[in-house]
C-alpha cells in the first residue's frame, strides 16, 4: 500500500475534500506501452527509447512555452522523434515520425484500475475535469476511443492558452475556468513535474506511481501518493 499521508511539512493539517478533482491524461489515464511498438518500430527497433521520446517532447514543450513559440502537442511530438532518431543515428523520414505518433497516441488504452477508480469518484458525487497537454481535439478523440467522456464534466486542453504544463499560470488558468482557488482543486498525475508545478501553484496534489514514474527530490511533497485512481478513489471516501 503507498504512502497516503500528506508529506509536505508545511501542508499542515489533512487537505479538505477537493470540490473539483482535475486530470492529466497521457501515462496517468491512458497507457502510452502499446505506442512501443510503433515507435519502436520507426526507430529501427529500438522500443526501449519510447520514455525517452516522451521526455524530450515533454521538455521540448517547455522550450515552446520560454520561447514564446507555440506549437501544438503533436507537432513537438514529430520533432522529438526526429531529435531521438538522429541522436542516436536511426534514418527517420518527417512522414514516417508522424505515421508512428498520431494514430498510436489517439488509440491509446486507459490503465486497468482508471474506469473502476473514476466510477466511484463519480458516485461519491466529485467534479471530474482533465487538464492536458494535448490540443483539445485530440484529447476529444482519445477519450472517445478509450471511453471515458462520460467520466468527466469538461476537458481543458493548454491550446487555449498555449503555455504549456507545469508553468504556474496553466494551473492557474483552469482554476479561473472552474471558478474555484487553488485550495480546493486535486490535480492527479503520474508526472512528479506536473505535480510540481501544480502544489507550486497552491493546488492539492496527488501523485500517481506508475512503474516507471518518481517524484521530483527538489519539489514539494504532493498531499497523497497512490498507486492508481482505485487506490485514490477510497481515500477519498473519506473526505
Amino acid at each position: 500500500m503507498a504512502d497516503t499521508a500528506p508529506q509536505d511539512a508545511s501542508a499542515g493539517a489533512e487537505p479538505p475534500r477537493p470540490k473539483v478533482i482535475i486530470f492529466d491524461v497521457n501515462e496517468t489515464l491512458l497507457d502510452l506501452e502499446s505506442m512501443r511498438s510503433s515507435v519502436g518500430e520507426a526507430l529501427g527497433g529500438r522500443e526501449e527509447l519510447l520514455p525517452l521520446w516522451f521526455s524530450t517532447m515533454l521538455h521540448n514543450s517547455l522550450v515552446t512555452t520560454v520561447t514564446g513559440e507555440y506549437h501544438d502537442f503533436g507537432q513537438i511530438g514529430v520533432a522529438s522523434l526526429l531529435m531521438v532518431a538522429e541522436n542516436n543515428d536511426i534514418p527517420l523520414s518527417e512522414e514516417k515520425a508522424k505515421t508512428a505518433i498520431v494514430s498510436s497516441i489517439l488509440s491509446l488504452t486507459p490503465h486497468p484500475d482508471v474506469k473502476p477508480g473514476l466510477t466511484s469518484l463519480n458516485e461519491q458525487g466529485f467534479k471530474i475535469v482533465s487538464l492536458t497537454n494535448s490540443s483539445n481535439d485530440g484529447v476529444k478523440t482519445q477519450f472517445e476511443n478509450a471511453g471515458l467522456t462520460n467520466f468527466f464534466d469538461a476537458r481543458y486542453s493548454i491550446e487555449d492558452i498555449k503555455i504549456y504544463k507545469p508553468d504556474l499560470r496553466a494551473y492557474e488558468w483552469v482554476l479561473e475556468q472552474l471558478g474555484v482557488q487553488p485550495e480546493e482543486a486535486l490535480m492527479v498525475a503520474a508526472h512528479g513535474w506536473d505535480v510540481a508545478g501544480a502544489k507550486e501553484a497552491g493546488l492539492q496534489t496527488a501523485f500517481i506511481a506508475r512503474p516507471g514514474k518518481a517524484l521530483y527530490p527538489l519539489a514539494k511533497k504532493p498531499d497523497y501518493v497512490v498507486e492508481n485512481v482505485s487506490e485514490l478513489a477510497e481515500i477519498m471516501k473519506a473526505k
